[in-house]
């Protein structure tokens, strides 16, 4: 019995601190999580949740209204399954609500009978056409796959091609014209050293 009360409370602690952190990572981005499970015995570890809480309560104002929306109707939080009906109507209610949709019942179901039987079956030949198509379908697809391989070899030659112009062109010419407008400034600075001499 302790066992098992035991186990329902560690898995009680556990969803709860899931839950927490789906919040605050809704509320603050992605953390890392921890590497390795807490070694902190579960009332450590639920205070933590619990001060973590209401930390996130203080500073979000909503979840403290919808904290206490809850407290005051928990059945507003509760949803349940389709096929139940509704507990909170009488008996007498759920006829009438039952009653108010029964002249829908058999156009839904003429609706229903037209569409299924107004939907005719595709002709077999077409059928069997398009399976003929298939192997003709995977060759242009292969031939797709292998153009694609081929403009992404082209993109990389380009690529390369144009590097090489650059780098062997362009960049060869601005330095040229560098060390030419160098060699200009040089001349010019004896120039006028001679010139000043004179």
């Amino acid at each position: 019995m302790d066992d098992t009360l035991d186990k329902t409370t560690i898995a009680t602690i556990s969803l709860f601190e899931s839950r927490m952190l789906r919040i605050e990572h809704i509320l603050y981005g992605p953390s890392t999580p921890p590497a390795q499970p807490p070694s902190d015995p579960a009332t450590v570890s639920l205070a933590e949740l619990k001060h973590r809480f209401s930390v996130l309560i203080r500073h979000f104002r909503v979840y403290a209204e919808i904290l206490k929306i809850y407290k005051a109707h928990p059945s507003l939080f509760q949803t349940p399954q389709p096929t139940d009906p509704p507990t909170d109507l009488s008996p007498e209610a759920l006829r009438a609500l039952v009653l108010s949709y029964a002249s829908s019942f058999p156009s839904t179901a003429s609706a229903l009978t037209a569409a299924t039987s107004d939907t005719p079956v595709p002709d077999p030949k077409l059928s069997a056409e398009l399976a003929s198509l298939l192997p003709r379908m995977k060759g242009v697809e292969a031939m797709q796959l292998a153009q694609e391989a081929e403009v992404a070899e082209l993109r990389v030659r380009s690529e390369r091609a144009m590097r090489d112009w650059y780098e062997g062109r362009v960049l060869q010419y601005g330095q040229f014209i560098a060390e030419a407008e160098g060699k200009f400034e040089k001349l010019e600075m004896g120039v006028r050293r001679t010139e000043k001499l004179r």
